[in-house]
């Protein structure tokens, strides 16, 4: 089959297109620059520039393919102001775009990645493909707005009979991941990780080899318009962080910087555009953050898909211990 896939240069999008190549998919990777992505390159994958920008370009692009699977997005918290505008043309804008390209060139079938962001702050609770937020409540970051606002427009398009199948990935981890999560994740597992703080941040981790499984299976089984969370194992930021250092032979850190601390100096950071070190908004990042769940059940996801993330343990090992046997980067 040909599979267009968006953001396929990305940590999640490239772990996707390995797992279609390896079994025979032609691949086409949009990209923004192939100098950049051509760690793709393989026998089945073919890399077109693509900025997303485009419709008519976009449907040029995606004549004769099967399905289209959309990746591509911008995972960032505490961003200034001036840079939202940005953000909602990557995550809101561009997947209407890919969207509406899709259906104009005939594809068959459509494979949205969405996140279980979707569903807001959880408050402990394990939620399911079922529930929907109370927007009452705010949103708890621009990231969170906008991907909210993807999530509908997919909706909207499948209300009126688009073939959409939606997945809901939660806190992904694993190799080739540059964000702060398995960062820490990786520090404390060398040793190297110096303090901890919004340690009660609650997510479910899922390691994204297991993410891009879950993914391919909705292209192959997901039914047309419903949604499949796929989340691993539920823990708090804390645990996780001990989880990483005890797997790697090592001790947590012990300096825990107190939120109520970060409260106090979020002003002072915020009104300077951000502090060396810390984000431009760090009242965003923590009110997003502290005291937080993203926390969401994938049974739906393994009866229908077959999807079995495996444990945070087993996750850090097969990531960071693996990379140090093998002597390469995590």
């Amino acid at each position: 089959m040909r599979v267009v896939v968006t953001g396929g240069a990305g940590f999640i999008g490239r772990a996707i297109v390995a797992r279609l190549a390896a079994r025979g998919d032609h691949v086409v990777a949009l990209v923004r620059d192939p100098a950049r992505a051509a760690h793709l390159k393989g026998e089945h994958v073919t890399l077109v520039v693509s900025d997303l920008s485009s419709v008519a370009q976009l449907t040029v692009q995606m004549k004769g393919a099967g399905a289209v699977i959309h990746a591509a997005g911008v995972y960032e918290v505490g961003i200034k102001k001036a840079q939202r505008a940005r953000m909602w043309d990557a995550n809101v804008a561009a997947t209407e775009r890919v969207l509406d390209a899709a259906l104009a060139a005939g594809v068959s079938r459509i494979v949205f990645v969405s996140t279980v962001n979707v569903f807001g702050n959880t408050h402990g609770e394990l939620k399911d493909e079922t529930y929907t937020r109370d927007l009452r409540d705010g949103f708890l970051s621009y990231y969170d707005e906008t991907k909210f606002r993807a999530h509908e427009a997919a909706l909207k398009r499948i209300a009126a009979g688009a073939a959409i199948v939606i997945v809901m990935p939660s806190q992904v981890y694993g190799p080739h991941d540059h964000s702060d999560a398995s960062a820490q994740l990786e520090r404390a597992f060398k040793g190297k990780l110096r303090f901890t703080a919004l340690t009660d941040l609650d997510v479910a981790w899922v390691h994204v080899d297991d993410l891009a499984d879950g993914i391919v299976a909705a292209l192959d089984k997901g039914r047309v318009g419903e949604s499949y969370v796929l989340a691993g194992d539920p823990r708090r930021l804390g645990d996780a962080i001990a989880v990483a250092a005890a797997v790697g032979g090592h001790k947590p850190p012990r300096l825990k910087l107190p939120t109520r601390a970060l409260r106090l100096l979020a002003p002072l950071n915020d009104r300077l555009g951000g502090l060396p070190g810390l984000p431009a908004d760090m009242g965003e990042v923590i009110s997003s953050s502290a005291g937080v769940t993203y926390l969401a059940a994938h049974e739906k996801a393994a009866r229908e898909l077959g999807f079995k993330p495996r444990g945070l343990e087993q996750g850090i090992a097969d990531t960071w211990g693996n990379a140090a046997r093998n002597g390469t980067a995590g």
